[in-house]
């Protein structure tokens, strides 16, 4: 039962845009640490979720919500610093893509060696509905056949990170759900006032590599 909903829930699923984090060695973001494996950290969740102990948050449009986790997995890392005078030398810039499909865009990042990184207290789990997981795998030309039927929510994201709630999603991000789903955005419109918010809190932090 999930406290905040009052309904029973399916279990969450991993989707594969999620699993570059366990298996990419240069995911830019959060790493999961290769002591825990999907299976594990899948059924971590599910258990502390079944048991009421966690609950949904509203995302950016209604097929998006958050669970926040606290952080169960030792040497896992935030996925992005602050920056300050320490480190600014270190930031890097070049044009990353998240999955071969996508276009490449600008980015800047500190490298996971260069820099220092505090431990992850929460976890931010990104849940994206089945049926928005189906609609943008269909906008980028994969296969959904046999899709799973069997869970309503699925994790398309973790982002490790020191506070209980929502950071902003990162400007580009949103200019690429501004896109559409052709694009692997999620055809959500830009929204101005929260476009600019972003900019106010990721031009004083970056993304690890």
């Amino acid at each position: 039962i999930n406290a905040e909903y009052g309904v029973s829930m399916k279990p969450l699923r991993l989707d594969k845009f999620c699993l570059r984090q366990f298996d990419a060695p240069d995911y830019v973001g959060t790493k999961i640490p290769s002591t825990v494996t999907k299976e594990q950290f899948l059924s971590h969740v599910n258990s502390l979720l079944q048991q009421g102990a966690l609950s949904l948050k509203e995302g950016y449009a209604p097929f998006c919500k958050h669970v926040f986790v606290p952080n169960f997995i030792p040497g896992l890392k935030v996925g992005s610093v602050a920056i300050d005078s320490s480190n600014i030398s270190f930031l890097r810039s070049g044009y990353l893509s998240r999955t071969p499909k996508e276009l490449p865009v600008l980015s800047r990042w500190f490298a996971r060696d260069e820099v220092q990184i505090p431990d992850a207290k929460f976890l931010d789990l990104i849940l994206y509905s089945r049926e928005q997981i189906i609609a943008e795998n269909i906008a980028m030309g994969e296969s959904v056949e046999g899709h799973p039927d069997d869970y309503e929510w699925g994790i398309i994201g973790i982002k490790g990170q020191l506070e209980d709630y929502e950071l902003p999603m990162q400007p580009i991000t949103m200019m690429r759900n501004a896109l559409g789903k052709e694009e692997g955005g999620s055809g959500v419109p830009l929204d101005r006032t929260k476009y600019l918010f972003s900019v106010s809190y990721w031009d004083k932090h970056a993304i690890l590599q």
